[in-house]
């Protein structure tokens, strides 16, 4: 789902034009954006939840000239599935592989 399929199903739901949905989207995505900017973890219970990962330096290689290139440790942003996503996604999975199953017979 793009940014722009996000906005539109929004949008259809609580009867609020394209424009006003996002200005809504953007501003939640700011939110978690600066946030993870400051360093602070953004838990949204049931769904997930943002926080900044550390990476430590390690030594990489140039695919093109094959060359070992150091690279230094950085922050990056993670994302953990909260449980009842995770849940939803596996049950998810499980009727397609049922349904995949029932078709091939």
């Amino acid at each position: 789902m793009t940014k722009a399929e996000l906005v539109e199903k929004v949008a259809n739901q609580i009867n609020l034009t394209k424009k006003q949905t996002e200005v809504v989207v953007n501003t939640v995505f700011s939110s978690i954006t600066d946030s993870l900017a400051e360093g602070k973890k953004v838990e949204l219970r049931g769904f997930g939840s943002f926080r900044i990962r550390q990476r430590n330096a390690r030594v990489g290689r140039n695919p093109k000239s094959g060359q070992k290139v150091d690279v230094p440790s950085k922050k990056v942003p993670f994302f953990k599935a909260g449980k009842e996503l995770r849940e939803l996604v596996d049950e998810h999975e499980a009727q397609e592989v049922a349904r995949e199953a029932e078709e091939s017979k």
